[in-house]
C-alpha cells in the first residue's frame, strides 16, 4: 500500500467518497423546495445517464459490432435495482431522515452481501465476519436510538434499509457484470435502465420546473434549485469516474473499505450545508456500524484471497 500506484488508486478513491458524501445535502434542498425524492432521483439519473452515454458511446458501439452479445436482462435489473431503486428509497429516506442516518442505512448493503454469501450461497464465513455484523446491528440500535422508543421516521428507516438492500444487488450483480461488460457500457446501459424505468414514477410532464429556479440555501448561500442538482450530477459523474479509476490501483476490498469515509462526509456536509448535527449517541453509534462493516468486509475479502491462494497452488501443482 506504499506504491505509487497504490497511494494513487488510494486518494482517487478518497476523492470518490467524498463527491459521494456532498450529492445528499445537494439533494435534500431541493426536495425541501417541493420536488419529489423520484423526480429529484430522475433528474440525478438523466443528468449522469447523459454522461455516461457520451463516455460508453465508442466502446458500445465497437461492443455490438463486434457481434457480442449483451447480457440485457442482467443490465436491465442491474439498472433497475442498482441504479434506480437504490437512489430512489436513499433520497425518500434523506426527504425523513438527517443525510448522515439515512447513508448509515444504505451502508448496511455490504452486511446484507455478507448474509447472503453465508445463507443462500451457503460459503463458511470467518468468525469475524460473524462478529462485524453483530457489530453493525448494535451500532444501528445505537443510531435509531431504540431505548428512546424509535423516535426516527418509520417510512425513512424502512427507505433506507431498501436502499441498502439495493445497494447489496449493487455488489453481488456488479460483481458478475464487470467481468463480462465494460463497466462503460454497464454504467451507460444502468442509467438509461434506470432513467426510463423512474419516468412513469417522477412523472417529468407534470414535474413542478419553476422549482429548479426557486431559491435554496447551502451553507448559508442562497442560489438555485437548478444549481443544486447541477451540482448533484456532477459530483455524481465524478465520484463514480474517480472510484472505477482507483479500482485500477487497489483491490475492491480495499476500496470499499476507503469507501466508508463516505458516511463521514456525508455527516459533516449535512452539518455544514444544512446544519443537520448527529446526536453523541448517534455518532458513536455511526462508528460502531463502520467498524463492523469494515470488519465483516475484511473477513470475507481475507477469505477469498485464501481460496484464490489455494487455487492458484492446486494449478502450480498440476502443471
Amino acid at each position: 500500500m506504499t506504491s505509487p500506484r497504490a497511494a494513487l488508486g488510494v486518494t482517487l478513491v478518497l476523492l470518490a467518497s467524498l463527491f459521494f458524501g456532498v450529492c445528499g445535502p445537494f439533494g435534500k434542498v431541493v426536495i425541501q423546495a417541493g420536488l419529489t425524492p423520484i423526480q429529484v432521483t430522475w433528474l440525478r439519473i438523466c443528468g449522469v445517464g447523459l454522461l455516461a452515454l457520451a463516455v460508453a458511446a465508442v466502446p458500445l458501439v465497437r461492443t455490438l459490432r463486434g457481434g457480442t452479445r449483451l447480457p440485457w436482462g442482467a443490465l436491465a435489473l442491474f439498472g433497475l435495482t442498482a441504479i434506480a431503486a437504490v437512489q430512489a428509497f436513499y433520497f425518500i429516506a434523506v426527504e425523513r431522515l438527517p443525510v448522515g442516518i439515512a447513508l448509515l442505512l444504505e451502508f448496511m448493503g455490504p452486511i446484507v452481501v455478507v448474509a447472503w454469501v453465508r445463507f443462500v450461497r451457503r460459503t463458511i464465513l470467518p468468525r469475524s465476519a460473524v462478529i462485524g455484523v453483530l457489530l453493525s446491528l448494535v451500532g444501528l440500535c445505537i443510531v435509531v436510538e431504540v431505548w428512546s422508543g424509535l423516535r426516527l421516521d418509520a417510512v425513512g428507516l424502512i427507505a433506507g434499509s431498501a436502499a441498502a438492500a439495493c445497494q447489496a444487488t449493487y455488489f453481488l450483480s456488479g460483481e458478475k457484470l464487470t467481468a463480462r461488460v465494460d463497466v462503460r457500457v454497464l454504467l451507460a446501459v444502468g442509467f438509461a435502465v434506470g432513467a426510463v424505468a423512474l419516468a412513469p414514477l417522477a412523472a417529468p410532464w407534470a414535474l413542478d420546473w419553476a422549482v429548479l429556479s426557486s431559491q435554496v440555501t447551502l451553507g448559508g448561500v442562497d442560489t438555485t434549485g437548478l444549481v443544486s442538482i447541477v451540482a448533484l450530477v456532477v459530483c455524481t459523474a465524478v465520484a463514480y469516474g474517480l472510484g472505477l479509476s482507483g479500482l485500477r490501483f487497489v483491490s475492491a476490498p480495499v476500496a470499499g473499505a476507503i469507501g466508508y469515509a463516505e458516511v463521514v462526509v456525508a455527516s459533516l456536509a449535512a452539518w455544514a450545508l444544512l446544519g443537520e448535527a448527529l446526536t453523541v449517541p448517534q455518532v458513536v453509534g455511526g462508528l460502531v456500524v463502520i467498524a463492523g462493516v469494515f470488519t465483516a468486509q475484511r473477513a470475507v475479502a481475507a477469505k477469498r484471497t485464501g481460496v484464490e491462494e489455494e487455487a492458484e497452488e492446486a494449478a502450480v501443482t498440476k502443471v
